[in-house]
């Protein structure tokens, strides 16, 4: 922020200048030196308040300012609820699923939950109402990138293992025995939950203070360095590429071997079925595998849709030469860009929900059970 320090470059000159004229009037004038450089300090220190909280709020006070956080809660609040009754509902395993797909998808749900805790609530709603919390002071900030970026990855390798599973079920009947189960689900969560963390706590070293305020540094921007440094390029890339690139390519390709294996099986059984003349052609397990492959897709298409436009922005910003947004001037070129995919991101974490409720007929049962039993019970609280 430009205007921030050429205040203060100013402030310190005029409390120069007073210095030079009055250095030879004795102690007198050091008490008027002393005091003009209160003065100026504490102008300094307001301006630089009142010049970042107008930055902060210039781009969130528009006509519809009130009315979209209205809405960004309303929203939010109903998708962390979506979020907490996956984990519930498919914890209680009435799903009809096996063990270890419970697992993959409780942990989808779980890092998801904390992505739009983070991502959402922490960042995007608190910053609107509270631009001066601690949560925005620069090594709360860095922290809660750093959770930001690792419950993203941790949500991206869960359906990638998801993905991973459902091909060995499928393609690999003898690997099937010792990979798909419950044990084996909770050991590989716990490796990709770890390596994810690991890789994403360099994030923390790449931010600096937007300003200082009476020597408490507030708000975050990147490095200058992020751009020019050899290592924090390749980090950028080896980022991007593990996240989401290698996830992107292993998904379509699992994707398309399973659906191949499915879809023979598929022809195998009718063949079969038409060979022994079965009259009911109602086959549970080509249902069930239709069932799979609808899951499947739905949940591996949309990460990929909603994660194509942060691919783009990555490439924008690495072969066009330019930085991410700054925080500072909204009128950037590559801000609404960098936003779109951002709520793309988002939008990611919420989704899961409405994918199980509509592929899954014992999800939607235990769903409609638990909002009876909510209802019933406030009805109870009530009459009481």
């Amino acid at each position: 922020m430009p205007g921030v320090y050429i205040s203060k470059v100013y402030a310190q000159h005029d409390a120069a200048a007073h210095k030079s004229g009055h250095q030879e009037e004795g102690n007198i004038g050091a008490d008027l030196v002393s005091a003009s450089n209160a003065r100026s300090e504490k102008f300094t220190q307001n301006f630089e308040k009142h010049y970042l909280r107008s930055q902060v709020i210039s781009f969130y006070s528009r006509s519809t300012h009130y009315s979209i956080s209205i809405i960004l809660w309303i929203v939010h609040l109903f998708h962390i609820a979506a979020n907490l009754a996956v984990i519930v509902i498919l914890s209680r395993g009435r799903c009809g699923l096996s063990k270890c797909i419970t697992y993959y998808l409780v942990s989808m749900a779980a890092t998801d939950l904390l992505a739009i805790i983070t991502a959402v609530i922490l960042n995007r709603i608190v910053g609107m109402y509270f631009p001066f919390s601690f949560m925005f002071v620069t090594p709360v900030c860095s922290v809660n990138f750093v959770l930001m970026a690792g419950s993203r990855d941790c949500s991206i390798w869960a359906t990638v293992v998801f993905t991973v599973d459902r091909f060995v079920a499928i393609s690999c009947p003898k690997l099937k025995r010792k990979y798909c189960t419950g044990k084996a689900a909770a050991v590989i969560i716990g490796a990709f939950s770890g390596m994810s963390c690991f890789k994403n706590t360099f994030w923390y070293f790449i931010y600096e203070p937007l300003c200082t305020i009476g020597n408490i540094p507030w708000h975050c921007k990147i490095k200058s360095i992020f751009y020019t440094s050899p290592a924090w390029a390749a980090y950028d890339w080896i980022h991007c590429i593990s996240t989401p690139c290698l996830p992107f390519v292993l998904i379509l390709l699992l994707n398309a071997v399973t659906v191949r294996q499915i879809l023979k099986a598929i022809r195998i059984r009718k063949r079969l079925r038409v060979g022994k003349q079965v009259e009911n052609l109602n086959d549970t397990e080509v249902n069930n595998r239709r069932k799979s492959i609808i899951l499947l897709f739905c949940i591996s298409g949309s990460f990929i849709l909603l994660w194509l436009l942060f691919l783009l922005t990555f490439l924008y910003v690495r072969i066009k030469n330019v930085s991410y947004f700054s925080g500072s001037n909204y009128n950037e070129s590559n801000f609404n860009l960098e936003e779109s995919g951002y709520m793309l991101q988002i939008l990611s974490s919420c989704i899961n929900p409405f994918i199980y409720t509509g592929t899954q007929g014992k999800f939607r049962h235990e769903l409609r059970s638990g909002i009876q039993f909510s209802v019933n019970f406030i009805s109870k609280i009530f009459k009481f």
